[in-house]
């Protein structure tokens, strides 16, 4: 029976708003991404056709309205209350002691435990199910009208699902920008030379003060529900959705609102401080920034007990993790030299605590990143450290630059030899050109061909390393295995056990396989998937060896700025000095047997392996998709085939998700391994 233009405009409607329920709040995409756009699109067409059927909640008017001039000023129906904070497990004993003391009956209290998105907190204003208002917090009573922006955000209802829900609903969370989002509009900028966001919650808040939605829309904001204020019936009578905090949530996950999946139960201050352990250690994989964690008191009649202190409620508060970000002062510059001649400006500073550890060092990458920062001595900066990566500064507080600022000089000469520096067109890195002759460089090369996944000397650590070429014992790789226990042992703080046991180490060393030898050998830009790809294709030293550039380039993961690399080492004297007096020295390797293409089945593949495999480590999962002829890359990206994801898996697995990869479990991938190997 055909439907009227009405009828099928209502239809389209309800089905996307449940396919949006699916993907953004349940995680669960029910249709491919090509079956939503032929919806939307037919939508739209139809309400061109009949623009007097277009609503406010219709899934097409989420972006398009015209720039607002300015924004508005919102006085919140119920107050966006602060929390107090703790910052460590007595300030978290001492929160429940108070709150037990305020009760009319001992009892163990149970809390939701939910993340503390680093975003920015917004309220959300539903009549009749249909959104009417977004609103930032202010300064809790007053916030600013941001409905234009809030609109763009897919993860926002525009219309509630159900019909169950209360004539007067303000739903409270936080907007933020996920990790991935970040990442890519920082890339964009920088491409662009337009100024990056210093964090993705800089990047939420500015994104949600733009007067064009239209830019609001592409930046990709989600919004995370954490809980309500007013909710009341038609004739402004306050209701209470549940008797429970934690069911209040999942009622509002069931209008279409996203809550977060780390969300837990916790009976007791102790069980609040495992979750607090759990989530402090998995904070490096999630998809998105948090600060901490929020603890609330899960019995709604429990809460109007405890009530409310000055701006606070009691029964509430966000125990916060160490501070990802810090300000500090920019004391000095110094330049280090890398492997490969890189000269990385890093920044000395007055020591701060930042990221769980005191950071007194922290890398400005190179000249361009200067001169982007526009970063002085003496300048009061911003210092970010998140998980284990090198702290960074990324933001100069240019209001509180003294007289005493001084300009950064790039040096045009190695500080370790001397010699000139260069910078390639195109490269953003400058270079010393003193190669062989450059102790850092000599040092660094050492430390890199000891490294675990290079040759994997044991006992050989940097320190170590740097004694030796200061020594005068070793100027080169090859030189590692003239060494001997007499000659070691006269090291200061050098036994003669240790000594022995080094020898040792260099011996076992000698046994290895040609990909490991090759990304021993520190050749520019080839790191352990190029390297075993080169050993893979060529099968021999020798025949890589008589590679040509045109050759090269028929190598997976190789392209022509690599591909000049290679061919450079193998060509240049002092390397083929090195191979030659390596090989003396008693390296070998297996011979590989080339395998034809039936034999690796993953040939022109990209897998990527992320969260934690319990059957193997990620390396041993790398190294069989590797024999398989697959490339493991370390990120996710558009290319890539198929990610094995394990318990853990954090932001790999999401844009995974988001790009619609092939995802396997460690189940579904030893199976496929077990496939290929019978």
């Amino acid at each position: 029976m055909s439907s009227t233009p009405e009828q099928r405009i209502a239809l389209l409607r309800k089905t996307i708003n449940q396919y949006n329920y699916q993907y953004y709040v349940l995680d669960d995409a029910s249709v491919p991404d090509a079956e939503y756009d032929r919806l939307l699109r037919e939508l739209q067409a139809l309400e061109a056709e009949h623009p007097q059927l277009i609503t406010a909640d219709s899934p097409t008017q989420r972006v398009g309205a015209e720039p607002l001039a300015a924004f508005k000023q919102v006085q919140h129906e119920v107050p966006m209350l602060s929390l107090d904070n703790a910052f460590n497990a007595d300030e978290m004993r001492e929160f429940e002691k108070r709150l037990l003391s305020r009760l009319d009956e001992p009892q163990k209290l149970t809390y939701v435990c939910e993340p503390k998105l680093d975003g920015i907190a917004i309220s959300l204003l539903y009549r009749n199910g249909v959104l009417e208002r977004g609103a930032t917090r202010g300064d809790g009573s007053v916030g600013e009208d941001i409905t234009h922006n809030v609109r763009t955000i897919a993860s926002i209802p525009l219309k509630l699902v159900g019909d169950d829900y209360p004539a007067i609903l303000e739903v409270r969370g936080e907007i933020y920008m996920p990790k991935r989002s970040f990442e890519s509009y920082n890339e964009r900028a920088l491409a662009a030379a337009e100024k990056p966001f210093a964090n993705p919650r800089n990047a939420a808040a500015g994104t949600l003060r733009q007067l064009d939605p239209k830019i609001a829309a592409q930046r990709h904001l989600e919004m995370c529900c954490y809980g309500y204020g007013l909710v009341a019936d038609g004739e402004g009578k306050p209701l209470q959705i549940a008797s429970t905090h934690s069911e209040i949530l999942k009622q509002c996950q069931r209008w279409g609102f996203r809550i977060n999946p780390e969300m837990q139960l916790a009976h007791g201050v102790d069980e609040c401080l495992q979750y607090h352990d759990y989530l402090l250690a998995k904070r490096p994989e999630l998809s998105y920034d948090i600060d901490g964690i929020v603890f609330k008191v899960d019995d709604v009649e429990l809460q109007k007990q405890l009530g409310f202190v000055s701006r606070a409620p009691r029964w509430a508060i966000a125990h916060k993790f160490p501070a990802e970000e810090e300000v500090t002062r920019l004391l000095g510059v110094d330049f280090q030299v890398g492997r490969t001649g890189a000269i990385t400006p890093v920044a000395r500073l007055e020591p701060v605590f930042v990221g769980g550890v005191t950071v007194s060092n922290a890398t400005l990458h190179n000249r361009d990143e200067i001169e982007r920062l526009d970063v002085r001595i003496n300048d009061t900066v911003i210092v970010r450290r998140a998980g284990d990566v090198i702290p960074k500064v990324v933001k100069v507080v240019l209001e509180r630059r003294g007289d005493d600022a001084q300009v950064i000089v790039f040096p045009d000469s190695c500080p370790v030899c001397e010699s000139p520096i260069e910078r390639v067109a195109g490269e953003a890195i400058s270079r010393c050109t003193g190669a062989a002759i450059c102790g850092a460089q000599v040092k660094e090369a050492i430390k890199h061909f000891a490294s675990r996944k290079a040759m994997d000397i044991d006992g050989l650590g940097d320190k170590l390393v740097e004694q030796l070429v200061d020594e005068g014992l070793i100027q080169s790789v090859a030189d590692l295995y003239s060494l001997d226990v007499k000659r070691l042992s006269a090291l200061e703080r050098m036994a003669e056990k240790s000594a022995s046991n080094l020898i040792a180490a260099l011996e076992k060393s000698k046994q290895t396989t040609l990909a490991k030898f090759l990304f021993s050998l520190g050749i520019r830009e080839v790191g352990e998937a190029t390297a075993n790809n080169l050993a893979q294709h060529y099968g021999s030293l020798p025949a890589l060896q008589q590679a040509d550039v045109e050759s090269l380039l028929t190598v997976a993961d190789v392209g022509p700025i690599v591909a000049q690399h290679i061919f450079d080492f193998f060509h240049a004297p002092h390397s083929q000095e090195l191979l030659t007096s390596l090989q003396q020295c008693g390296i070998t390797w297996p011979d590989i047997v080339l395998k034809s293409e039936a034999e690796l089945p993953l040939k022109g593949l990209t897998y990527v392996v992320t969260g934690t495999l319990e059957t193997m480590g990620r390396s041993d999962a790398k190294q069989k998709l590797q024999d398989l002829g697959a490339k493991v890359a370390g990120s996710v990206s558009k290319k890539t085939d198929c990610v094995v994801a394990g318990p853990g898996a954090g932001s790999k697995l999401a844009k995974a998700q988001e790009l619609g990869i092939e995802i396997l479990d460690e189940k579904m991938f030893l199976a496929r391994l077990a496939q290929y190997q019978q």
